[in-house]
């Protein structure tokens, strides 16, 4: 007896002592299915545009292909019929439509990524595309008309206004309005002049509709987010500052909050305007002549964005918001009505998600645009709730799982038992795009990567105390790049950053290569810093492993390197299909990334890139990430939008998700 046992024991013992990551494939474990997919990772009634005509309201969804138009009669509240904009015949899918304007019985809608005008007619539910005003990756951010119809639009990259005539399709280019600009982010127009307001050179331009001539009204310290005008007058909101300025460029006028943004504003018939912040969705008052800005009720929907104002009456505001809601507001009493536009009626549609966190053997977690998405692995019921924005980041930290959340860069909690959302606080230092965020259990902080808006150079590290929210925010910590990434090597008391030379956009770069560094966490010192690759400008992620800083830049886009920290030197490089989120997982480093049809590699730096799945697809609205289930190779990823269980088992032949 003793001797059969020691036979067993002898027989199991490699397989006992050997470590997981050594072990070979068992047989079988490579059969399929090696994928499993479960429906839409998220689903959003998010919007973008809104219009109101004739008691009736027109918004368009954000992130769907294709993107709906609803129509919502105002006096039942309800979604009366839905249509969708089509691909345009040479440019690709639109994914929504930020710009919205009516004229002539029909509502005009500009869409994004491609820079596309679109028409629906009111009274047969026509849709047409019209015209494209550029290749895909472009917007047509912003959409006017003026008292005789002719369209104007505002569009990115390339900084111009277009002017549509809708009669004759006639289309004129007003050439460029401010050198090096990329957004015009907001237009009015009158009988005689159309007013741009300009995001990256902060100016507010009028443009003769006849000549072409321009005329800067006013430069200001931040972008230009949206304009209106009334009579001679003309109004524009940058950053805190509402703008009031005649429309020759004399009697400038400015008023300011002491914090936060404006938003949204809409001018009455009598000159009043009422406008919405940000971050809290506050709704204040102004009148030419005012020193300040009156605030007249609480956010409707609280930490919002505001798609549309709009006055039905004198005593009532009509609101849209981002998230897929619209307000009434009673101007008298401060009181307040708010709908759902999924309850609506407005159908929701599969989007691409921000982020994703698994809790394993409870809940994988999805943020989308002002939401988060649950389900639960245990019962496979799925619930939703609203955040206040896009949740670019997740990581847990005991019963509480932590979102890094643009465009506000506000840290929020979620409690995984109860949903229950509460706010942090806003990183402030006008560090808006939070990309990266990691828990330190050594120091019990919260780290945060996070980038500027704008044409602003400088991103920040910030160390957050998750219970009390205090801040700790190192600006310009990399000089002259924001940062995209960090890592956590929680032992030696360091936190690695991943930088990128071209900050917010719209400033000129002072360097060009992206640097990695290292930041000590009990001095707050940078240790050091290198630049491994020249002229390659953007990390997109690093991650720290057995004493190796593993690196996938965007710009150029695949390229990853492994770098020994201590002599700043790379022992190993190559060249994946694009760029996405790496992770570590049983003592090795995998990453997921966009491009080439959606792509998984483990990386080794003596081995090099092995690819273990293909067909993922590119639907991943920030980097491409995977979850792997504590003691196996599954990960939970995406294949489309869907939500995917993926084999990714080194041992095993590469996965196509898409046979």
């Amino acid at each position: 007896m003793l001797r059969s046992l020691l036979v067993v024991l002898t027989l199991l013992l490699p397989a006992l002592i050997a470590p997981p990551a050594a072990q070979a494939a068992v047989p079988g474990t490579c059969t399929e299915p090696a994928v499993r997919t479960h429906g839409p990772a998220s689903v959003t009634g998010a919007i973008v545009g809104a219009a109101v005509h004739e008691g009736h309201a027109y918004v368009v969804t954000r992130g769907l292909k294709p993107p709906i138009l609803a129509d919502i009669d105002l006096a039942t509240r309800k979604v009366v019929r839905s249509v969708t904009l089509p691909d345009g015949p040479a440019t690709g899918e639109p994914e929504g439509g930020w710009a919205t304007a009516v004229s002539g019985g029909k509502v005009y809608v500009g869409t994004y990524p491609v820079p596309d005008l679109y028409s629906f007619d009111i009274a047969t539910g026509e849709v047409e595309h019209l015209h494209s005003f550029g290749k895909n990756g472009g917007f047509v951010w912003s959409l006017a008309a003026a008292p005789d119809g002719t369209l104007y639009a505002g569009t990115y990259p390339d900084g111009r206004v277009r002017e549509y005539v809708p009669a004759t399709g006639e289309v004129r280019d007003f050439g460029v309005l401010a050198t090096g600009e990329r957004y015009v982010r907001a237009v009015a127009a009158d009988a005689g002049y159309v007013y741009a307001g300009l995001l990256d050179k902060a100016k507010l331009v009028r443009i003769d509709r006849a000549t072409g001539a321009k005329l800067d009204l006013a430069t200001v310290p931040a972008g230009i987010g949206f304009v209106a005008d009334h009579g001679d007058r003309v109004l524009a909101l940058s950053g805190g500052t509402l703008i009031d300025v005649r429309d020759d460029g004399t009697d400038a006028r400015t008023v300011s909050l002491a914090t936060g943004s404006l938003d949204m504003l809409t001018v009455a018939s009598d000159g009043t305007v009422h406008t919405t912040s940000r971050p809290d969705g506050a709704v204040h008052r102004y009148r030419t002549g005012d020193t300040a800005l009156t605030k007249v009720a609480d956010p409707p929907s609280q930490d919002d964005e505001t798609r549309r104002l709009h006055q039905l009456d004198e005593h009532t505001l009509l609101g849209f918001s981002g998230s897929g809601g619209m307000w009434w507001l009673d101007l008298r009493t401060g009181e307040s009505q708010f709908a759902d536009l999924i309850d609506a009626g407005l159908t929701p549609g599969s989007e691409r998600p921000q982020s994703m966190l698994l809790v394993p053997n409870r809940a994988l977690y999805v943020g989308g645009h002002f939401s988060m998405e649950v389900r639960d692995l245990r019962t496979g019921d799925k619930r939703r709730f609203r955040l206040s924005g896009e949740p670019k980041d997740l990581v847990r930290r005991g019963d509480k799982i932590y979102a890094a959340i643009y465009p506000s860069g506000q840290i929020v909690s979620i409690d995984i038992h109860t949903d229950r959302v509460r706010s942090l606080g806003y990183l402030g230092h006008g560090q808006q795009r939070p990309w990266d965020i990691e828990y330190d259990p050594r120091t019990d902080k919260l780290l945060v990567a996070s980038a500027p808006l704008g044409a602003d150079l400088k991103g920040a590290l910030s160390v957050v105390d998750p219970d009390t929210g205090e801040m700790d925010v190192y600006v310009d910590v990399i000089p002259d790049q924001s940062l995209m990434s960090l890592s956590l090597d929680s032992r030696a008391g360091l936190v690695y950053l991943g930088g990128d030379v071209l900050g917010g956009g719209g400033a000129p770069p002072t360097k060009t290569a992206a640097s990695v560094a290292a930041f000590d966490l009990k001095t707050r010192t940078v240790l050091w810093q290198a630049d491994p690759i020249p002229g390659h400008r953007t990390f997109q992620d690093i991650k720290v492993h057995d004493g190796l800083l593993y690196g996938v830049y965007k710009r150029d886009s695949g390229v990853w390197i492994a770098l020994d920290p201590a002599t700043r030197k790379i022992v190993q490089q190559g060249k994946l299909s694009g760029y996405g989120e790496l992770t570590v997982h049983r003592g090795r480093v995998f990453v997921s990334t966009f491009f080439g049809g959606g792509n998984a590699y483990q990386l080794d730096a003596e081995a090099g890139a092995k690819l273990l799945a293909t067909g993922l697809g590119d639907d991943w609205y920030t980097n491409p990430q995977l979850h792997f289930e504590p003691g196996s190779w599954n990960a939970w990823a995406l294949v489309g939008r869907d939500l995917a269980r993926i084999r990714l088992d080194p041992d095993c032949p590469p996965v196509n998700a898409r046979p």
